[in-house]
């Protein structure tokens, strides 16, 4: 996995969808970036804080139920210079986990037995949105056809691409393999946030 880093926010206050030098390069949006500068890059006030620490939580809930393999993209007003654009922290963190689940999985089976860890029925939606401060997302790759799998990444794609005024933005890609890393410095971020 080669990851690169994150972008400056543009003077409009959002991620650029591509590289302005080099238009027609394959760094651009989704940023495929390593979950350690996604902590390190945001973690810059009690509310982002907060909001890292919930998605931490939340992918931990994956980890423990075995969903390791896949990606996850990042966006919302977390991605944004929010504080500079509408006078306000972040919520929540948009969060769509792409996930490839144990073999022999079925449709089925993932809503039977995994709606409240992923977020797939929209009670569990806002659970998770309540403790977590994520609002999650998912797409199976690995239980539905491939045609489906190209309309939802499309679909998601074609959402997070755009601000509601149709102008073009970029979001963020994490693995969704565990990276104890991460939670190290998030806690390193609280505690130095406390003793201020």
């Amino acid at each position: 996995m080669i990851y690169v880093p994150i972008p400056e926010w543009t003077a409009e206050g959002i991620l650029p969808p591509v590289d302005a030098n080099n238009p027609t390069s394959p760094t651009r949006s989704p940023y495929e970036v390593s979950l350690v500068d996604l902590v390190q890059r945001f973690g810059t006030s009690k509310e982002r804080i907060r909001i890292l620490d919930g998605f931490l939580r939340y992918r931990q809930g994956l980890h423990d139920a075995g969903l390791t393999n896949g990606f996850q993209w990042l966006d919302g007003s977390y991605m944004e210079h929010v504080e500079a654009l509408e006078k306000r922290p972040p919520n929540d963190i948009d969060v769509v986990s792409f996930i490839n689940f144990p073999d022999g999985t079925n449709q089925q089976e993932v809503l039977n037995n995994l709606n409240e860890i992923v977020g797939i029925l929209p009670d569990a939606q806002l659970k998770i949105k309540k403790n977590y401060h994520v609002d999650a997302y998912f797409v199976p790759i690995n239980v539905i056809p491939p045609e489906r799998l190209v309309e939802r990444s499309s679909y998601w794609y074609s959402m997070w691409s755009h601000r509601r005024d149709d102008s073009w933005k970029g979001f963020l890609q994490v693995s969704l393999l565990p990276d104890q890393a991460a939670r190290e410095h998030l806690e390193r971020l609280k505690d130095q946030e406390g003793s201020q």
